[in-house]
């Protein structure tokens, strides 16, 4: 049986060098592929008319550029973010959205197709998981991202990406690295180590990892609870690792990278909003290099819980600064009239 193609999209800059090289041609042909598949953003070998035609007809006879083409696109009433229903080659289909701010944009990307975290107020860990994404797939994510701004009003260029769309970054640990590479490449989209966040529900072995190969992205934690009985009930990953072995991997993680932690909250109602609640957290992340994002809970059909009041989340900053001295921020909510925030997306079969 043949091999399939090579996706463009899932090789390095020195894979795609050598790849070039194999076949005889020269490095100055890769280098202007490079450059088109990044800052081009070239979505066919047609749009490379540069390159001889010999380069593009092996190119075209032995790999492709992995452009997932778009089944739905959905505006926002805020005007300011856009989801996209992508489709994958086997058919299954991801969601990735676009948020512009103020002199920047973000693309929140998703690492799998479905999750098998199973958070309960996820719409994501609700459908369960069905398959890892490739580098490729991932990085598709960010380039489409790119060419949306390119066409549209605002900032034209891509500046954050987030891994916190669909699945867990840590459970498809090694594609996900993969895909942080290419994207900050110097040489395309260039981002930076802190434009990149990965957010895990608190995958410890992947933590610990990230540590040691000192991987150069932020990390988000997603907390929800500061006892594990409570946080087991929410989180059913805290069962395979416990708050305490978490907590000792986020340790390990500052200590090991001297770099800041960021806990994220998703404050429901009655749930995990009170001042005690608050108290918790100060005192389980007491002395950690780490800021706190408060998210009010986004709605999911599979959930009945009703985010927290303006005042309690007014009330747990104050808490965790005056007693604790740990900064938080009360997460701006995006795109929730079109289910593209935190915890909302998902896809149909």
């Amino acid at each position: 049986m043949d091999s399939p193609p090579t996706d463009l999209y899932g090789l390095t800059r020195p894979e795609l060098h050598a790849l070039v090289d194999s076949w005889g041609f020269s490095g100055d042909h890769a280098a202007l592929l490079w450059k088109h598949l990044y800052l081009g953003l070239a979505g066919s070998f047609e749009q490379i008319p540069e390159l001889p035609a010999r380069v593009r007809s092996r190119l075209a006879s032995e790999t492709r550029i992995g452009t997932v083409p778009v089944s739905r696109e959905t505006a926002s009433g805020d005007g300011f973010t856009r989801k996209f229903l992508l489709a994958l080659p086997d058919g299954e289909r991801i969601e990735t959205v676009l948020m512009r701010f103020t002199g920047r944009a973000t693309a929140c990307v998703s690492s799998q197709v479905g999750c098998a975290m199973g958070c309960v107020f996820c719409a994501t860990g609700q459908m369960g998981y069905r398959r890892q994404l490739t580098a490729g797939e991932i990085v598709s994510q960010a380039v489409h991202a790119a060419r949306a701004l390119r066409a549209a009003p605002g900032p034209h260029r891509l500046r954050n990406v987030v891994f916190m769309g669909m699945g867990e970054p840590l459970h498809n640990y090694d594609a996900v690295m993969r895909a942080v590479d290419i994207l900050r490449d110097p040489s395309g989209l260039g981002l930076g180590a802190e434009r990149i966040t990965l957010s895990t529900v608190g995958v410890v072995p992947g933590i610990r990892r990230m540590a040691d190969e000192a991987r150069p992205a932020h990390l988000a934690v997603s907390l929800h609870a500061a006892n594990q009985e409570e946080r087991a009930e929410m989180v059913p990953a805290a069962r395979k690792w416990p708050l305490d072995e978490l907590m000792d991997a986020c340790r390990h993680f500052c200590s090991r990278l001297g770099r800041r932690i960021f806990f994220e909250w998703a404050l429901i109602d009655g749930r995990n909003d009170t001042a005690g609640h608050a108290h918790a957290v100060g005192r389980l992340i007491r002395g950690l290099p780490a800021q706190v994002n408060l998210i009010p809970l986004n709605p999911t059909a599979g959930y009945s819980g009703a985010p927290s009041r303006s005042e309690a989340a007014r009330r747990f900053q104050r808490i965790l600064a005056d007693g604790y001295g740990l900064p938080s921020t009360v997460r701006q909510r995006r795109g929730i009239d079109i289910a593209a925030g935190c915890g909302q997306l998902a896809s149909p079969r």
